[in-house]
């Protein structure tokens, strides 16, 4: 790793006392410094939602969790279907379940209270290195290491570091921990995910404003969009399935809640096989199955997927093998994960209905 020794983090801290992007979590570094003081309830869920998912995408929800379980006193004595559904649509259904472990165990074990000590933060679901390190830092200022996908790419040009993600995560939380002051870390941490969000940007970097354009190895070598290099990924494979709408004549659903473990874990969705190379037929109860012409598509982490989607009208006395109806004024599209909500989409195009 090329050395930086001009790198000062007081300068990213007097940049980010006048650009702090605004969040409904954060406390402002002026409001910190009055003595406003981050609540780690929000700290820890804001960045559950934030892992793998944009932060445009968050605030809605993030303003929605918080307004319905203010406390995580309040969000550990939830439903789970209620969270699940309000869950629906951010994806990495994982986090939702965890969230709801974590939030309980917080309650149980620690009187309501996250835990200030950052080993016993890793204890709790859901909570890993990243997360741990972030609350640890923002929620309670102490000094340690934030790193994430922002990060790495500003130590990255910082230091000139070209070995390729993910090969080079050890060197770039080096390179971020040798920065990281005993002053302010919890604003600094925030301060470095924000230069890389809004100035040192995967394309186009606006190395001339950035407040550590002097020392920038990278900037300096005109090879700071050429940074962080990445490993090619693998293609994705293409996994294929067959899912059943079935409508009642009173306009009632067929759905079932998916297994807690495995991928949509624990949320709603509509009956069917496995997802495979040749998936199988598995219609949950016997119908006259019309399949659509479309099929309802989603890429998820590790592979793309294919739904082919058949629908049924049923007579009201229908029984269903798996899952139960839902009654037409109980259903809410929201609830459905996105792939889910894809193939309701198409179901209920094929009936005429907006």
């Amino acid at each position: 790793m090329r050395r930086t020794e001009q790198a000062n983090p007081a300068d990213l801290l007097d940049w980010y006392d006048h650009n702090a992007r605004k969040m409904p979590w954060r406390v402002s570094p002026a409001d910190r410094k009055r003595g406003d003081v981050p609540d780690p309830y929000r700290i820890w869920l804001s960045e559950v939602m934030l892992q793998q998912t944009t932060v445009a995408a968050v605030k809605s929800y993030f303003e929605r969790f918080t307004a319905l379980w203010p406390t995580v006193a309040d969000l550990a004595a939830a439903e789970d279907g209620n969270v699940m559904g309000e869950w629906a649509g951010l994806g990495y259904y994982a986090r939702a379940r965890n969230l709801l472990k974590c939030a309980r165990m917080v309650v149980a074990d620690h009187g309501g209270n996250f835990p200030r000590d950052h080993d016993a933060l890793l204890k709790l679901p859901g909570i890993g290195p990243y997360t741990a390190a972030a609350i640890s830092a923002i929620a309670f200022d102490q000094a340690k290491v934030v790193v994430d996908g922002n990060v790495e790419r500003v130590m990255s040009r910082l230091y000139g570091i070209e070995t390729p993600l993910p090969a080079a995560k050890p060197e770039l939380t080096d390179a971020a921990a040798a920065l990281t002051p005993a002053k302010r870390p919890g604003d600094y941490a925030q301060a470095v995910m924000d230069l890389g969000a809004t100035l040192c940007t995967p394309k186009s970097p606006a190395c001339g404003i950035c407040p550590w354009r002097t020392p920038c190895v990278a900037r300096r070598a005109g090879i700071a969009a050429d940074l962080p290099r990445k490993t090619p990924k693998k293609a994705k494979p293409t996994r294929y399935g067959i899912v059943y709408v079935a409508r009642r004549a009173d306009g009632a659903l067929l759905l079932e809640r998916r297994p807690d473990k495995g991928l949509l874990g624990g949320m709603l969705g509509w009956p069917g096989g496995e997802w495979s190379d040749d998936p199988l037929e598995a219609p949950p109860i016997h119908s006259d199955w019309t399949p659509l012409p479309e099929t309802a598509r989603h890429t998820f982490t590790h592979f793309h997927l294919h739904l082919q989607v058949c629908v049924a009208e049923v007579p009201l006395d229908t029984e269903a093998a798996t899952g139960e109806f839902l009654a037409a004024p109980q259903f809410r599209p929201s609830d459905l994960p996105t792939v889910m909500r894809k193939v309701f989409d198409l179901a209920r195009t094929s009936w005429g209905v907006t």
